[in-house]
């Protein structure tokens, strides 16, 4: 597929960014955009020679002057005469000119904006973006809600939601393919690495927490939604359509058919970032992965800079090492001699091939020794053929069932310690009861969480746990409290709280 080709009257308005004095018109066309951007209609010349930021500094106004003529030759500016000084019938009859941007001009401008604008954009988790995509669906929620919906409000709504998305996923995409970024870890200091490794892995925890939390908000909003999706969608595609120009019936329903499917698919693309299909996991849950396996990455990458930072081997770099001293290799033999010393393969019985009648010394060099026939399989797949029968075929399926049955027993001591702790109500740490031993370990971890964000003894903390799925808040009680919990491996004992645990 080959993209869209440019008229050759449209290219000749790039000129101007490989001519030999590029910084210069760069510099003039710089400035009637942004006199555009300040509404005004023309710029003489003596106004760019002043106002310009010239690169090397302000050349002669004849070379402004021939300058601007050559971007009138090329489209990007056009000229008319100067009237508004003329005092004599001299002025009148003397080249003055007043230039501005033609429409060519202003869209090329607008392209190198737009340019320039996505190279240095740094792409980022847009965390923010999911509170407005809730906040966006439960307006538009609402709205639906009344009877009839106000069709404004709904588009404009869905409008914002759509705007709010693009850049969501598009900013996601970008960022993560960016985290490949191991050859640059490699080659950088110690101290920068590892202030970037801790930057990095915060501001994945603090995402990936918001958007577990955000996106089951927005997962739920979406399907409260889902009866009167048709309707929503066409609210919006009818009010889009009153933009198209005035034409026969089949055309205006043509334009709505075009703005519902359109409208359609971006709401598809909604629903797929954080709703499963059936057939594979929502986008919003793949992020997640995928921002978490950024941090092992990371550390690896960390791990390999000290490594070499300790003077291990490295492969590559003996390889290299290895290259240059053959490159230097004055004759043949001792390139011979730096191969056989540093590889030992000078012998030609070092491989279980098949055994020819001749008898052959150990020590005989593969030039010197006669052919062996290479066997087709060890040719085409690297392996020999074994000889005798195929091993069997192990049945593990007994195994498998142990296993299974394993994670099935532990998942669902799992899930009834969150079930006896989560209860969404405060209550004292002595009066939880009995804890088996998964509630007991749970309720360890849970407490170990809590309590290193706490600063102080007698400050209230609340904390979210690392997967997101649970909100501990303690408040201490008088310092001379006292709880005691029975365990199946013991008393636990120590100050009394009150003790709030509720699922996200």
């Amino acid at each position: 597929m080959t993209g869209p080709s440019l008229h050759p009257s449209t290219t000749v308005l790039f000129s101007h960014l490989t001519a030999e004095n590029s910084p210069h018109y760069r510099a003039i066309l710089d400035l009637f955009a942004a006199a555009k951007r300040q509404f005004r209609l023309h710029l003489r010349p003596d106004d760019v020679l002043a106002e310009a930021r010239w690169p090397d500094g302000p050349p002669p106004l004849e070379a402004v002057q021939q300058a601007l003529s050559q971007l009138v030759q090329w489209g990007n500016l056009q000229a008319q005469p100067d009237t508004a000084r003329v005092s004599t019938i001299e002025d009148f009859y003397r080249k003055r000119l007043l230039y501005r941007m033609t429409a060519g001009g202003e869209a090329v401008e607008a392209g190198l904006q737009a340019f320039s604008e996505s190279l240095a954009r740094r792409a980022e988790l847009q965390s923010v973006a999911l509170d407005d995509i809730r906040a966006r669906l439960i307006s538009i929620r609402e709205l639906m809600n009344e009877s009839p919906p106000d069709s404004a409000k709904v588009h404009g709504a869905l409008r914002d939601l759509v705007h709010i998305f693009t850049g969501l996923s598009n900013n996601a995409e970008a960022f993560m393919a960016g985290l490949a970024r191991t050859i640059e870890l490699q080659r950088a200091e110690v101290a920068a690495v590892m202030g970037f490794k801790t930057r990095l892995i915060d501001y994945l925890q603090r995402f990936i927490g918001d958007l577990v939390t955000r996106s089951t908000q927005i997962a739920e909003l979406l399907l409260d939604l889902a009866p009167a999706e048709p309707m929503l969608l066409r609210l919006a595609a009818e009010r889009d359509s009153r933009n198209a120009a005035p034409d026969d019936a089949d055309a205006d329903r043509e334009a709505l058919r075009t703005r519902l499917n359109s409208w359609a698919e971006h709401w598809e693309g909604l629903k797929l970032w954080f709703l499963p299909n059936g057939r594979e996991r929502s986008q919003a849950d793949l992020l997640r992965a995928s921002a978490l396996s950024a941090i092992p990455r990371l550390l690896q990458a960390v791990a390999l800079l000290h490594e070499r930072r300790a003077g291990r081997s490295d492969r590559a770099a003996d390889f290299r090492r290895l290259a240059l001293w053959f490159a230097e290799a004055p004759t043949d033999t001792h390139a011979h001699r730096l191969w056989r010393a540093a590889f030992a393969l000078s012998p030609c019985r070092h491989l279980t091939l098949v055994i020819t009648e001749e008898r052959i010394s150990a020590n005989t060099p593969w030039r010197s020794a006669p052919g062996i026939a290479v066997q087709p399989k060890l040719r085409e797949q690297g392996i020999l053929p074994t000889r005798g029968p195929p091993p069997k075929i192990l049945d593990r399926s007994r195994e498998r069932a142990a296993l299974a049955a394993r994670v099935a027993e532990e998942v669902a001591q799992t899930e009834a310690a969150r079930a006896h702790l989560a209860t969404n109500r405060e209550t004292r740490l002595s009066e939880l009861g009995r804890l088996d031993t998964p509630a007991f370990r749970m309720f360890l971890t849970l407490l170990g969480e809590t309590l290193a964000a706490q600063t102080s003894p007698d400050e209230p903390v609340e904390r979210q746990t690392g997967d997101g799925t649970l909100v501990v808040r303690l408040v201490p009680l008088q310092p001379q409290s006292h709880a005691e919990l029975e365990t199946e491996l013991g008393r636990f004992g120590g100050r009394d709280h009150l003790i709030l645990i509720k699922r996200t």
